[in-house]
């Protein structure tokens, strides 16, 4: 007998991507910034490092300030969290009960999946269009039945992002609509702020995260903005110290040093129109990105063997399989992460060599 529940029995697990622990890898397949977070970081950390015997502050609160600044928002608006995983978990366990239903587009965040089965809710995908576009009449029939719909926007693996009028007509009628922001800043709108400021912002939550554009993927941090009052629901659900001293510290310092973060993602998006370029010249097939990845596919197939190769030569990308992307087919492809300029010469050129 499993001691175990049958929600943990049944499901497989969220499988991250690969962390190699020796040197010598070109690694472009987590989307980890390339670039080293600001200055003020080091500083922030120091100084909050010499009150460790403290507990931090369980709201967060000149954390909060500052991102309030940022948005012209109130710092009720505002939930820190441990990375945005913690946030997206905060949200299943916030409004959502066994058996209701989690919806998101396919392909895309599978992790989404993998909280509605912990929480014992059901989930269904919505599938998109060949083009990356939303189904309008499959998506109405799901969202009438929908408690929470993620919407990553950009959206993973493809990196296109849709637009805000899209994104209001797929608020569910009955729940809430998730913006999952983990890569806005890269986009040629960064954020849908305004969104939530408007009628309809009490339907809707954005979450946002430190790990891409503020380059601190290793210190897990997050956060939440939505309306007062669903900020007020989630914040009894949160952990009573969801995040440590060291954080709230490192992410003020980076959020209120938007000249370094900027100058790095226009490095970004530089190497990104150039490597886009670059694979097209080589035969692939990509879609035009606003996040700090491309996704890319061959016409003759042979992704995964493609990405064995690389791999063998210490360059990681990510391969990923989306089995039933339309129906009866399956969908696969290399989602390549935007690293630093020499970086991506060696991926190109070892994929010339390849080839």
């Amino acid at each position: 007998m499993s001691l175990f529940r049958p929600d943990v029995d049944r499901i497989a697990g969220y499988v991250p991507g690969e962390q190699p622990q020796d040197a010598g890898w070109v690694k472009l397949n987590t989307n980890e910034n390339p670039y080293p977070p600001s200055p003020q970081v080091a500083e922030a950390t120091a100084a909050a490092a010499r009150r460790l015997h403290i507990y931090p502050d369980p709201l967060g609160t000149s954390f909060r300030k500052a991102a309030a600044e940022l948005f012209g928002l109130d710092p009720d608006w505002i939930l820190p969290g441990n990375g945005s995983d913690e946030i997206l978990t905060i949200l299943v366990r916030t409004f959502v009960d066994p058996g209701e239903l989690i919806a998101y587009p396919y392909p895309s965040y599978i992790l989404y999946e993998t909280l509605a089965d912990l929480q014992g809710a059901r989930h269904e995908r919505i599938r998109l269009n060949p083009d990356w576009s939303w189904n309008p009449g499959v998506s109405r029939s799901i969202l009438e039945r929908t408690k929470l719909l993620f919407s990553p926007n950009p959206n993973s693996p493809s990196g296109n992002r849709w637009s805000d009028e899209t994104m209001l007509g797929l608020i569910p009628p009955k729940g809430l609509l998730i913006l999952d922001e983990a890569y806005g800043d890269f986009a040629d709108q960064p954020h849908q702020m305004e969104l939530l400021k408007g009628d309809h912002g009490r339907r809707m939550i954005a979450t946002r995260t430190f790990s891409k554009s503020y380059s601190l993927a290793g210190l897990r941090f997050g956060f939440a903005v939505a309306h007062p009052d669903l900020i007020a629901g989630m914040r009894k659900v949160k952990d009573s110290y969801n995040c440590d001293a060291l954080s709230l510290a490192a992410a003020e310092a980076a959020l209120r040093d938007q000249d370094w973060m900027k100058q790095n993602r226009a490095k970004i998006l530089a190497t990104r129109s150039r490597l886009t370029a670059a694979l097209r010249g080589l035969g692939f097939e990509v879609v035009d990105s606003q996040a700090n990845f491309v996704w890319t596919t061959r016409p003759s197939g042979g992704h995964r063997e493609l990405y064995e190769q690389l791999k063998a030569r210490k360059i990681l990308v990510r391969y990923m399989r989306f089995d039933g992307a339309e129906p009866g087919t399956v969908l696969d492809g290399l989602r390549i992460t935007i690293g630093t300029d020499p970086q991506i010469d060696t991926l190109l050129e070892t994929l010339r060599a390849i080839l």
